[in-house]
This record gives C-alpha cells, structure tokens and sequence, in this order.
C-alpha cells in the first residue's frame, strides 16, 4: 500500500509538469504492463474520454511508470523516435522543460516526506529516550573498552555536539561516535573525556556482536508467548534472568550475544543428538517478589528461541516528549526529513564495501520494516523514509533512473549539444540491466536471510 501510494505520486509528478507543458503522456500505470504472448499485460486500463492518457494497473509489481511522447524511457519505443518530432513530444520541448519533467517526480517524494514527517510532529509530537537520560549506562563491547569506555558510562555528546537519541533508522549516534575526536562521558558522577581516532568504520560498529556499545537494560521479562519453551517452564512476566547454562546474565545484550553463541554452535551439529545437547539448557531466574532463585530446565526452539518479549528501555528511563503546534510541526518536519536525507547519503557510502552489499534488502526488507500489527504513526514514518530513499534513489546519475536523464539533460544545456538518441538508447539498456542486477541481489539477500546463510 504504501509503496503503491510513493510510487502513483511519484509518476504523478512527471505527468503533472509534463502536461503543464503541453506534452502528451500516453501512458500512466502503477506496476509494469509486461506483454505475454498475445496478452496485453494489463489488469485493467481506461482511458477518459478527450484524454490522450490511458491509465491503468499492470500485472508486474515493479513500480511504475508513465509513457511520454518522444522520450526514450524505460518503454524503449524506438518506433516512435523514427518518426518526424511533433511539437506535442517531449524532444522538442526546451531543455529547462524537459528538466523539471524528469525531476518532478522526485519533488514530489521529498515534498511529501517533508509533508509527512510535519504532520507527523503536528498529530503525535516527538518523543524519544536522551542518550544522557539513560542513568544506567551503556554496556561496550572490547573494542570499545580499548578506546577507554567502561560499562555503565552515561554517554553525552561528542566534539560534533550533544547525542540525541541512541537508536534511528539513520544510526546517527553510531555515526557521531565514528567521525569524534572526542566522546565525552558521566563516569561516576564525574565528566570523563575520551579521545576518539575520528575514522572509525561506522557499518562494523553496528554489524559486529556484540555492539559497540548498547543501553544497559536489566534482563527482566516484560510477557511470555503462549506455548513458548519459557511458559511450559513456569517462566512469568516481570521475572528477572540471572543466567543461561551457567553464563550470568545482567541484560538483555548479555542475553542476546549467549544465545547467538549457542546459535552458532547449533549450525556445526551433526546429529539430532548433538542439536539437542546445545537447545537444552538449565534457565535460573528470579521470580517477582521472591528472594531465592528458581532454576527452569527448557528445551529451546530449533531457531534458539526462549519465547520471551524483552523489556525496553523505555520501561526504566524517562523519555522526552515534544509538543508541536500547527505552524511549528513544519520546521521540526522539515529538519527531522532533512537529516534522514542526509543520514541516508551517508550511508550510501557503504554500499560498496562487502558488508553493504550484503545489507541490501528487497521487497521483504522493506516489508519487515512495517510492525506485524496495524499501526498509523509506524506506517506513516515508514512510508515518510521510503518516500525519501525513492527521491534519492531516483535522483541518482544512473541511465534509466531520473537522475540519468537529467546527468543527460544538464550535458545538453552546458554543452549546447544534445546526446545522440542511439547513444541514449544505448544507456538506457545499460541502466536497465544495473537496476535489474541491484533487484536481483537484493532479493536474493532476502531469501540467504530467510534461509540463515546471511
């Protein structure tokens, strides 16, 4: 749905410029219209009357696309360029016309992230735990201690400024600590400063396990799942885990990086036996109330799990919460959709080394960032970022891509000479085929992921 909804809007934009324009969009579909045989490839189509447009719904759940008059495109009709130009056509159309056709779909999926995001402020505020609120600390990992951290440290900004938040979909606090000089600390009681290299690799402080550093949270149970290893034990809601298999346990980082352990274990088993053995373990917890321990012998599952939900940090620190009237929910949107761009663009670097590429996700990466249950202000920050990376994506000087044809476009206004259409062609199956291989990987990460080879 929301998808669909990015990518109508996103055409939309192209036809609405197009149109203004006097250039005749012949076609304007959600999902491509891909011809088998005889079979036109449509689910449904129709065309108003007076109207040189046909709108429709493909069968290929690929996007979109709209078809202008004499514009090599994604369509690769050929025929249509043979033909004499027409002052309806795209080609004949100024160069500074052409432009704002191809950008304007972008504009749109940045516009309405913005839009978003604003009313987002506006309906729900914001609200989000301080990193320098979380009285407890942080949990770190052994590079981190080497630098000089110490478990229970309250963090508190860098030399780039104060931390905000310690999770977001851009890991912003991973990103700060990476390029800091210095980190400044609470270390009891005490304003500690520790001195940073400032080019840490910001994609291995988050893939490795354990992390670099997590919030302390205490290993208390917040429910149990029916019919889960933990309730057939006796395992009970706000039940403390004191250890696994005889492995104290504090957190739920301590928790999490014991059972990944076992996990790895359990992949070089060779017999039932043998799997078995590392999936039965004795589980000693603390019962609310209670002063002496129980010790609960369980049988995990055979993906390791207990069957447990954990208890958030939300649960032991005071969260902040922002306010926002009309009028000031559009500043606050703007600079929240703003540094999601720019935390993306970031990103983007990582993409070329061997663990980016294995970050790629397709269609179940972007289902699995939507929560299992119906929720309107997860859907509609979810469909505020994916409205961004679509702009960006888009934007991108890659043939076949928007942003090809205006890298095309802007040779064209400073040269004063337009590419040849067999060299456009050219590119545009170029573009094509990077599109098709970056699908094709993404995808096949998703179902290495599913699998557990990833």
């Amino acid at each position: 749905m929301s998808i669909s909804l990015l990518v109508l809007l996103h055409e939309g934009g192209h036809v609405f410029f197009a149109k203004l324009f006097g250039v005749r969009v012949e076609k304007f579909f959600v999902f491509f219209d891909v011809s088998i045989g005889k079979w036109s490839g449509k689910l449904f189509s129709w065309k108003p009357k007076n109207s040189d447009t046909e709108y429709g719904v493909g069968w290929l759940p690929l996007g979109g696309y709209c078809k202008i008059a004499g514009m090599i495109d994604e369509s690769m009709d050929t025929e249509q360029m043979k033909q004499d130009p027409q002052p309806w056509e795209f080609r004949t159309k100024p160069a500074w016309q052409r432009l704002l056709i191809m950008i304007g779909g972008v504009t749109v999926n940045f516009l309405l992230a913005l839009f978003i995001y604003s009313m987002i402020m506006f309906h729900w505020g914001e609200s989000y735990v301080k990193v320098s609120d979380m009285t407890m600390g942080m949990e770190f990992n052994e590079q981190a201690k080497s630098l000089g951290f110490h478990d229970h440290d309250i963090m508190l900004g860098t030399d780039k400024g104060d931390f905000k938040e310690f999770l977001n979909v851009n890991g912003d606090f991973f990103r700060q600590i990476a390029k800091a000089k210095r980190v400044d600390v609470l270390r009891n009681g005490k304003k500690v400063s520790i001195n940073m290299p400032g080019d840490m690799d910001m994609l291995a402080m988050i893939k490795n396990r354990p992390l670099f550093c997590v919030p302390y949270v205490p290993s208390t149970v917040d429910s149990v799942m029916a019919g889960s290893p933990a309730q057939k034990a006796g395992m009970r809601a706000d039940d403390r885990i004191l250890s696994i298999a005889g492995k104290k346990i504090e957190t739920w980082s301590d928790f999490d990086n014991e059972l990944a352990a076992r996990t790895k274990s359990l992949e070089s088993a060779n017999t039932h036996a043998d799997s078995m053995k590392i999936r039965t373990m004795a589980v000693v917890v603390n019962h609310k109330g209670s002063a002496a321990a129980d010790t609960m012998n369980m049988v995990l599952t055979p993906d390791m799990k207990l069957g447990v939900y954990y208890s958030s940090y939300e649960k032991y620190y005071k969260p902040t919460h922002i306010e926002y009237g009309f009028f000031a929910s559009f500043p606050a949107g703007i600079e929240y959709g703003w540094n999601i761009l720019r935390g993306y663009v970031s990103n983007f670097q990582y993409l070329f080394s061997a663990d980016g590429a294995k970050s790629l996700g397709g269609f179940g990466a972007i289902g699995s960032l939507f929560p299992p249950f119906w929720d309107w202000h997860a859907f509609w920050m979810m469909t505020a970022f994916l409205s961004i990376i679509l702009a960006f994506m888009n934007i991108l000087p890659i043939p076949a891509l928007d942003g090809g044809h205006v890298l095309f476009l802007l040779y064209e206004m400073i040269t004063r000479r337009k590419p040849s259409e067999k060299f456009l062609i050219y590119a545009e199956y170029v573009g094509i085929g990077l599109l098709l291989l970056l699908l094709i990987v993404a995808n096949l990460n998703d179902i290495l992921r599913w699998l557990g080879y990833m």
